[in-house]
């Protein structure tokens, strides 16, 4: 298994930049390495694609170097452990609400005796079992743990969420915290940017990484400065929208 170079990265206080991937073209995973991305997420939460679809997309990553993740659709050990035999660098799970959520993601996302992940090595993660039984120990190192705190409860629960160990990175979810909030899709109201806020300063005091989703690089460069990490540039098919409408307005404006 190959070392887990965006672990690294976060270890050593860098900021790292990915995106989503809703498309199944492993060509466009290949094109996010080329251009200087740090990880890619695949999502099979709001993204159309399927495990098979997303290992393929996995390898495209490791082509290229940079971390495959997937974004898996609920907190659920099988969920969580396809996402991981697939030989995705880690997990990502949405909607955590409480402690005992975070401890059952990580229980999932961990092989004994850090967790009670389910054993195969006949899976691209287990090399087809020709990395032996040492491997597991190796998988519990490299794989990264991101969890989302999305909503008001998960909020309210940070403080025993950050005490959870093994999980690396916390991913606040503006758009489902401006929902929860009551103003869906608001997210540069004062009211949910307050909350994150609140919630970075909880997180980066339990000596936790934080994450997040920006829209673009002026938001992505306001979280930064304010101490996140690991940052969601934009999901692939709304990079591609925008760079559509770019160029057909070019064209257009000048007719």
């Amino acid at each position: 298994m190959r070392e887990n170079q965006l672990k690294r990265k976060l270890q050593r206080g860098e900021v790292v930049l990915g995106l989503f991937v809703n498309c199944s073209y492993p060509g466009f995973v290949e094109i996010c390495g080329h251009t200087g991305f740090d990880f890619a997420i695949i999502d099979l939460e709001h993204g159309p694609l399927h495990p098979l679809v997303a290992e393929n997309l996995c390898r495209a990553a490791d082509c290229v170097g940079i971390a495959p993740l997937v974004r898996v659709g609920k907190n659920d050990s099988l969920h969580i452990q396809r996402a991981l035999d697939i030989g995705s660098a880690g997990v990502q799970v949405p909607q955590i609400e409480t402690k005992a959520d975070a401890e059952a993601c990580v229980r999932s996302a961990k092989y004994s005796p850090l967790g009670s992940r389910g054993l195969s090595f006949y899976t691209r993660a287990g090399v087809y079992t020709a990395a032996g039984a040492q491997i597991t120990d190796k998988l519990n190192e490299e794989s990264l743990v991101v969890i989302h705190v999305e909503g008001i409860r998960g909020v309210e629960n940070l403080n025993e969420i950050v005490s959870v160990p093994h999980i690396d990175v916390i991913f606040l979810g503006p758009y489902d915290l401006s929902q929860s909030l009551g103003i869906p899709g608001q997210v540069r109201d004062p009211r949910v940017m307050d909350l994150m806020h609140q919630c970075i300063d909880t997180i980066r005091n339990a000596g936790k990484i934080v994450g997040t989703y920006a829209d673009n690089p002026e938001v992505a460069k306001q979280w930064i400065d304010a101490g996140i990490q690991y940052i969601a540039l934009g999901v692939d098919v709304g990079i591609f929208l925008r760079a559509c409408q770019g160029l057909v307005k070019a064209i257009r404006t000048e007719a």
